[in-house]
């Protein structure tokens, strides 16, 4: 996939990510577990979108931003690699910690962990958004005014 159209997913992933949070964060406004049905479909959601994200990322992003040869955007890229480590493993461990009877049962703890986690995604979401993303814009706007066809960009007109 070319990569602005993959720093187009990234970023409406960001969006999908907040909006997931914002939903999760509001049932947790509640004294007790209630709606644990629909706390259990909104963490669900966020997982998936979250370990896809990373993913693509790592899988895709970064070696893209390393193979460009530019010694600052490597040292951005590697950066922001070793930051985030192994947070999809993270979230996926904390997420799979909370099953529905332990938030039912430890609802407090529940709440207090899962704002901390929210709130250290977004600050990598800022993070990107800020520093990240507008170096990988800019390699796209350079790379695809040299040469269309080896960045994937070119189209097919009829």
């Amino acid at each position: 996939m070319p990569l602005s159209r993959e720093m187009e997913r990234l970023r409406a992933e960001h969006s999908a990510l907040i909006a997931l949070a914002r939903i999760v964060t509001d049932l947790l406004q509640a004294p007790g577990p209630a709606q644990l049905t629909e706390l259990a479909s909104a963490r669900g959601m966020l997982r998936e979108t979250l370990v896809r994200h990373l993913k693509c990322e790592d899988w895709i992003l970064y070696p893209r931003l390393r193979a460009t040869g530019d010694p600052d955007l490597m040292h951005i890229t590697r950066e922001f690699e070793l930051e985030m480590g192994d947070l999809a493993a993270e979230y996926v461990a904390y997420d799979d910690l909370w099953t529905a009877e332990r938030v039912a049962a430890r609802w407090e703890e529940f709440c207090r962990e899962t704002i901390a986690i929210f709130g250290a995604l977004a600050t990598r979401v800022e993070r990107e958004e800020r520093e990240l993303y507008p170096l990988a814009d800019r390699l796209h706007a350079a790379t695809a005014t040299l040469d269309p066809l080896i960045m994937g960009e070119a189209t097919i007109s009829s």
